[in-house]
């Protein structure tokens, strides 16, 4: 065998991938990465491919970053490792005080985890155990966003609101309940038929008041916490309306309930702050986040909390029984560490912001495609929502999904040069998130391979 056949034979033999469906690779190879540079991945064939999608919404300074290999080496070699179960290390102390110092308003409290999920686990174990301290013991429910997801975690997944990404595991955690998502291109759908979305502010207040009316039906006093993104994700990134935020904020105060802000992508430059809710201008109690604090080059993700939720804690001998072995591990927390050291060295937040508006624009240019229903997002996030008639909003099929979406255009991307992300959770989008480095020339390649298939899958339907 050549080192390529072996790879694919141990591929299919033995590795089993995430989200995948193995099916497919039966009659097909499985696409091998071999390495990054910049804003490119390249595959065990040497082809070249734009990273539109930042790995999985992780890359933000792109890849083959020699700062960033450096300072998980040099940390390995004077620590590998030691949990933070009673003991601290400097690596973690620095990055804790790093990025509570980005963090809005007051929160201080910085708890490291592997990932995401585990973030947004915390965030929900935290929120319970907060309130059976402070004598509301019956405050354990959390509200989320229909087809909103935040993790595969038992406690995550049930937070979700992905009724096929769940269906598989459940019985799951119960005490959860969905509100509206932010769609303002389906506002007339959402609402049955109460709005259309030509006024985004009167829908963003309708859709904050859901979350009020949610916990009330609910009864306040056994509400824990509301999740929210600053921008969805699944759906297709959708962005918050004019006063969604606002309202939100006073609905939560007024209830006592925990506002937590799911920035797993939203965090670390994707719109062009530090975090999402500075670019919105609210205050969470809590902030989850992962991928973009070590640009992916080391798995670390953190629950960042107010001084507030951390204060019974420091009480005695109170402890918060929760813990990962892995969670702030040292070479992690030095390369996230040296991670954002580096965008500050390189104005990285910055260079999104006087980016941004020309990166929407270049994706603009596909509404001239019929196939093209709407194009949405913020920063370096954005969703391309396919149609098969942009009069109407029609929608695919289950089987124009599969056969087009799934069949074609995922795939025709990948060959044309284009690693980027094709998903029906919802309704068809495609989505892109480049790493914070791109500029003009990027946006220019993936608007034009954008075009092609996207003409060619149009003629499919």
């Amino acid at each position: 065998m050549t080192d390529y056949e072996h790879l694919q034979r141990a591929a299919k033999d033995h590795l089993w991938m995430h989200f995948t469906q193995h099916g497919r690779y039966a009659t097909e190879d499985v696409p091998v990465i071999v390495r990054g540079e910049g804003a490119y991945i390249y595959d065990s064939h040497g082809r070249k491919y734009l990273d539109g999608l930042a790995g999985l919404f992780v890359n933000q300074l792109g890849h083959g970053r020699t700062e960033l290999a450096d300072a998980a080496a040099e940390q390995a070699k004077q620590l590998a490792f030691h949990p933070l179960w009673s003991y601290a290390h400097p690596a973690a102390i620095e990055l804790a005080e790093k990025v509570a110092g980005y963090a809005p308003g007051d929160l201080n409290r910085v708890f490291f985890t592997s990932g995401g999920g585990e973030a947004v686990e915390s965030a929900w174990k935290l929120a319970k155990n907060y309130f059976k301290l402070t004598g509301k013991p019956m405050k354990h429910k959390v509200i989320s966003r229909a087809v909103a997801y935040h993790g595969t975690t038992q406690g995550a997944l049930s937070i979700t609101g992905l009724p096929g990404l769940k269906a598989p595991f459940e019985p799951l955690v119960p005490s959860t309940f969905r509100v509206p998502n932010t769609n303002v291109y389906r506002a007339h759908e959402i609402t049955a038929g109460l709005m259309d979305g030509s006024d985004p502010e009167a829908f963003g207040r309708w859709a904050a008041d859901q979350v009020g009316i949610a916990i009330e039906n609910e009864g306040a006093e056994t509400v824990a916490a509301v999740f929210l993104e600053p921008v969805q994700n699944a759906g297709g990134c959708f962005p918050p309306p004019p006063g969604y935020w606002e309202r939100v904020r006073e609905i939560c105060d007024e209830h006592d309930v925990l506002l937590v802000s799911d920035e797993v992508i939203c965090a670390y430059g994707r719109l062009g702050h530090m975090f999402g809710a500075e670019r919105f201008g609210y205050q969470p109690d809590i902030i989850t986040s992962a991928k973009g604090l070590t640009s992916g080059y080391s798995p670390l993700g953190a629950m960042i909390a107010s001084d507030r939720l951390m204060e019974p804690f420091l009480q005695g001998t109170e402890s918060f029984l929760h813990g990962y072995t892995f969670g702030g591990h040292p070479v992690s927390a030095a390369v996230g560490l040296r991670n954002l050291q580096l965008f500050e060295e390189e104005n990285v937040l910055e260079h999104v912001r006087d980016n941004r508006d020309a990166f929407r624009a270049t994706l603009e240019k596909l509404r001239d495609l019929p196939i093209v229903g709407d194009v949405r997002g913020d920063g370096f996030f954005y969703g391309i929502e396919l149609v098969k008639d942009q009069a109407t909003k029609e929608s695919f099929t289950a089987e124009e999904s599969e056969r087009i979406l799934y069949g074609f255009v995922s795939k025709e991307l990948f060959n044309q040069g284009l690693y980027c992300r094709a998903d029906d959770r919802g309704d068809p989008v495609i989505q892109l998130s480049p790493p914070l480095i791109c500029g003009q020339a990027e946006f220019d390649e993936m608007e034009q391979v954008l075009r092609v298939v996207l003409e060619k899958a149009s003629a499919m339907l």
